[in-house]
């Protein structure tokens, strides 16, 4: 029995690539998934039409050795025959989000129609070791032993910063706009000040302006930075990372600015570097020592992001208009006072360059991103198996410690071949695991290293 709990593309990826793999041979898989469908997971449940895979639909597949798979799925099913806007005018697709969502939910569903894969609906609520199995309880009063456990959970929600703690109650301070319906009580002419500038605070804007929205918008990070668009037409990746791997931050991102410098010689955006360096991020994560990838999260993290995540066109078309009308500004601030009185939310931004702003505002949105060193707290039973030995965090703070056989390590320093994390989970041991293609890459990985123990432990029993 393989138990995997959480069942977004991590999850479902490796339900259906290990279904897939040992055929007849196939272990009792079940998916612990509260979702209608396996494979939507927090990303593409979402049935905002402002929500688009901010990824070329080209690059967007289950199957990795087949990478037009999802571009094929789309044409024999017709899937944005009512999306127009879908389709950029170099040809390239956009598609909505729960289209993404609805191609990975009907991989998996052959597998559950037929009882390979077993969906529970149900939130898991306790784990133990119970002799050499793992016991699971859930939300639904079931029991569950299982011979192999996968982690495949999402990040946790972002954290309140302490300094926002005091708008806590407010009707429309928004500490997590991941929730169903968490925007609803934004009215159209209010002020807004969204605290983040990554996809999500993107997201946040393309979809008020759909609704309607026409008050003014500030959009704070620390250094000012947010997310970029994609290159003018595509490029395939450029550069080399591989072949001698850098062993420090400083000598990585001079190899990079290196490699953009010669790919503008050659024609070429930063995009196709940065897309190499995405390609090649597990070599060149596995070659860092734990102290240089620390220095990576600390300082060069942020600048990764914003070149890494790019935004839809579609998305992006609608901030640059934003920005040109005068409607929405972009500042490298951070909040250092705020109060209330009544319904207004006065704060007061402390700018990296410049002097301290007084704004008053309307609604506030958290858009900080993950809290990645909280995760085994997000969840009472992950914090369960943390305080059993069982689970600690990686070194790095992005997730979940485990080896390079994505086996998860305990408090003893010994990775657990029954215990495995998938997907970004998984990302302080892997490097890049946030993107489609790579939590793909990954969960074929793991659904391997799985087919293997389930074949060795079915040869001693």
């Amino acid at each position: 029995m393989v138990a995997i709990i959480g069942g977004g593309v991590s999850g479902a990826g490796v339900a259906y690539h290990l279904a897939h793999a040992m055929t007849d041979q196939a272990p009792a898989i079940v998916v612990f998934e509260p979702r209608r469908e396996l494979g939507r997971g927090l990303a593409y449940d979402t049935t905002d039409p402002a929500h688009r895979i901010n990824v070329p639909a080209a690059r967007m597949s289950l199957l990795p050795d087949h990478p037009a798979d999802f571009l094929e799925w789309i044409a024999r099913n017709d899937a944005i025959a009512d999306d127009p806007e879908a389709c950029r005018p170099d040809g390239s697709l956009f598609p909505r989000r729960h289209v993404f969502g609805a191609y990975i939910a009907s991989a998996l569903a052959p597998f559950v129609r037929s009882g390979a894969v077993r969906h529970r609906r149900a939130l898991v609520t306790g784990v133990r070791r119970d002799g050499a199995l793992w016991h699971i309880a859930d939300s639904q009063g079931g029991q569950l032993f299982a011979d192999f456990l996968v982690i495949a959970t999402s990040h946790p929600s972002p954290s309140t910063p302490t300094v926002l703690r005091a708008l806590i109650g407010h009707d429309r301070f928004v500490p997590d706009s991941t929730c169903a319906g968490a925007l609803d009580t934004i009215n159209a002419n209010d002020r807004l000040l969204i605290v983040g500038n990554g996809l999500t605070a993107a997201d946040i804007v393309a979809s008020l302006a759909r609704t309607g929205h026409r008050g003014q918008i500030t959009s704070i990070s620390r250094r000012g930075l947010r997310s970029r668009g994609h290159a003018p037409c595509p490029q395939d990746p450029f550069g080399e990372f591989e072949a001698a791997p850098a062993h420090s931050a400083t000598a990585l991102l001079r190899s990079i600015r290196q490699a953009i410098m010669r790919a503008k010689t050659a024609g070429l955006t930063w995009h196709a570097v940065i897309d190499q360096v995405r390609g090649h991020g597990h070599a060149i994560w596995r070659n860092l020592p734990i102290s240089e990838r620390r220095r990576i999260v600390r300082h060069v993290r942020p600048y990764w992001d914003v070149h890494r995540f790019r935004i839809a066109p579609q998305v992006e078309d609608v901030l640059e208009q934003a920005i040109a009308d005068g409607r929405m500004e972009v500042l490298a601030a951070s909040v250092a006072r705020v109060y209330r009185e009544g319904e207004v939310m006065h704060v007061e931004l402390k700018q990296r360059h410049g002097p301290p702003l007084q704004r008053s505002y309307d609604a506030v949105v958290v858009t900080t991103g993950p809290s990645h060193g909280g995760i085994l707290e997000s969840q009472d039973w992950l914090l369960r198996l943390r305080d059993q030995s069982h689970l600690r965090l990686d070194p790095t703070g992005l997730g979940i410690a485990c080896s390079e056989r994505s086996e998860a390590i305990g408090a003893d320093g010994n990775p657990d071949p029954s215990l495995l994390i998938s997907g970004p989970l998984a990302r302080g041991t892997f490097g890049e695991l946030m993107g489609l293609p790579q939590i793909a890459e990954h969960a074929v990985f793991v659904a391997i290293e799985l087919a293997a123990k389930v074949r060795t432990m079915r040869a001693h029993t």
